[in-house]
């Protein structure tokens, strides 16, 4: 059975198969999750993407999908690079941010990744509620790892700041999601 983890910290500092990039689309690097990513895994994640701008992904990466790279100088294997949503009052993009969870673990899942690590998707200048956001991640996340057929052993939510992680917490006890934390 995999374990799903709630911890406060970096995500660059995760020794993990598969760290998940909160990425834009252009794949070309940004702020938040996703300066990070780039500016610490260092320029072998930046040539990987510019790749597969080249390539498949010429228009860049729609949001929902997810797509692997090396991890370069990151302590991890690869990464999965994934668009979430902008947040709308007006309109539910609840779908989106499902997607961008199912589909990193599906890639990384293909990869073999025994651990995945993910941010708080969308929930930073994407503006996403932080409640919303740990209810759609953790659900999305509990529904896959129940599929039968994934290598992954462990899904660990690295959140930043106690009180990201807390609303990640709290809504894990209320839907009876099962989790570990580690120190």
């Amino acid at each position: 059975m995999a374990t799903i983890e709630l911890v406060e910290g970096d995500l660059t500092e995760q020794h993990a198969d598969v760290l998940v990039n909160a990425a834009n689309s252009s794949l070309l690097g940004g702020g938040g999750v996703d300066g990070a990513i780039h500016r610490k895994g260092g320029p072998e994640i930046l040539a990987a993407c510019r790749k597969l701008r080249a390539g498949h992904y010429g228009r860049g990466l729609r949001t929902g999908q997810a797509v692997a790279t090396t991890a370069g100088r990151l302590p991890a294997r690869w990464v999965v690079h994934t668009v979430g949503p902008v947040f709308s009052a007006s309109e539910d993009r609840s779908a989106l941010l499902a997607d961008c969870h199912r589909n990193s673990l599906r890639a990384a899942g293909e990869l073999g990744a025994g651990t995945v690590a993910f941010p708080a998707i969308s929930t930073g200048i994407y503006r996403w509620p932080l409640d919303s956001a740990a209810e759609i991640a953790l659900t999305t996340v509990s529904a896959c790892l129940a599929e039968h057929g994934t290598p992954i052993e462990v899904v660990r939510f690295v959140l930043r700041g106690r009180d990201a992680l807390d609303v990640f917490r709290a809504t894990a006890d209320r839907l009876g999601i099962g989790r570990a934390e580690k120190p």
